[in-house]
Formats: structure tokens, sequence, C-alpha cells
């Protein structure tokens, strides 16, 4: 299987329990939400996605040939030794594309993964750390997982639902309104509101945008 990758570069993880952690991010191309184009954002299940995953043009993107050659560009990246080698695999969608032999292929070059999925697809738990970010309007197949994190506010969230689901970790995060500041202000004090009423749950920023990071 061949693998088409928005994207892949070192930075650090910006969001969620991994925050600040030292990552190789690969972003896979497409999503089954939306097509990543504008003129589709009105009648997608997703319209609110802030992610550039359209084709293969950003750094370190490109079609990878097989499931080697994709882990030998993620160890290429990382670049400082084999300790605590980490890898967020993301999109898009990741899972409309990974496979037991890219998990495999990770795992064997010394890489902990992590996935950030929107859980329509089920997801092998042989990846080290799921993090599945439900849609309103979609059906989320995939209910486990270390890391639960909804965006907010998210009108038609079953969020009372979400709380019996088998996640280590529920996260609240700020729904980012792109260059409307005072929207963004709003959805940031909604989400702390939430969190303060409501404590199963923890609040969770972007803080790679916070810090300049991609």
């Amino acid at each position: 299987m061949t693998y088409a990758v928005k994207e892949m570069f070192l930075t650090l993880q910006g969001e969620g329990v991994q925050a600040g952690r030292r990552a190789v991010f690969a972003r896979f191309a497409g999503c089954n939400l939306w097509s990543g184009l504008e003129k589709d954002r009105i009648t997608a299940v997703c319209q609110f996605c802030d992610t550039d995953f359209v084709g293969m043009d950003g750094e370190g993107g490109g079609r990878f040939q097989d499931a080697k050659a994709f882990a030998k560009a993620v160890a290429a990246q990382w670049g400082a030794g084999e300790d605590a080698r980490f890898v967020v695999l993301t999109g898009g969608e990741p899972m409309l594309q990974v496979d037991d032999a890219l998990i495999d292929a990770l795992h064997a070059v010394g890489f902990e993964i992590a996935i950030e999925s929107n859980g329509t697809l089920a997801v092998p738990r042989s990846i080290d750390w799921i993090c599945i970010s439900p849609k309103a309007g979609s059906k989320t197949i995939q209910r486990s997982g270390d890391e639960l994190k909804l965006v907010w506010p998210q009108s038609g969230s079953n969020w009372e639902a979400m709380q019996d689901w088998d996640f280590a970790n529920h996260l609240l995060q700020p729904m980012d309104a792109r260059a409307d500041e005072a929207a963004n202000k709003a959805n940031l004090a909604e989400a702390i509101s939430f969190v303060q009423t409501h404590p199963k749950w923890r609040l969770s920023l972007q803080t790679h945008k916070i810090l300049g990071l991609a």
C-alpha cells in the first residue's frame, strides 16, 4: 500500500495530555467528513476544521511507496537518536490509510505511535496512544482509547453519552474560529465554564498556536 501525506515535520505536540512532548507529525491527506475544499465546507459533516490536508505539497509531504519508506522518513525527521521516539499520525483522517504494516514499521524503528482520529473508523489497539475527536453529525465507532478530545461548542454533540465511553481522559478544546477573535474569546469562555461545572472534563488548549509552532 502507498501512503499519501500532506506534510511531515518535527514539532512539539500542542494539544491534549501529551502537550509539550517532542514529536514528529505526519499529516495524512484526505478526510471522510470534509473534502478540504472551501466550496464544500458548508455542506460538510465537519464544518469547523482549521487544517489544510489537501494534496501532498506540504513540508515533508509526498507519496510513500510502502510502510518501510514511510517509517524511514519519520525517523529522518526525528534525527536525534533513538530515545523516546514519538510520532503523531493525524490528518485529515489518518485511519483512511493507516494499516498494520505501517504500525509495525514504525514500531520496528523504535517509535511510540499516537493517532488523532475522528473516530468514524475503528482504530487498532496496537497504536500506543489513541486520541478521538468526535464530530457532531457523524457516527463515532471508536469509543475507547486514551484521550477523548471534544471541540467546543459543537451544536448537536451528545457529550453526556461520551462520558460513559471508555477513555482514560476526557478533554474539552475551544473551537478555533480562525480569524474571528470575538468568537474565539467566546468559545474559550464557554469551554472554561463547561469544565468548571463538569469536573470529569479537562481543558485542552492549542498550545502550538500560542507558541507559534506548526
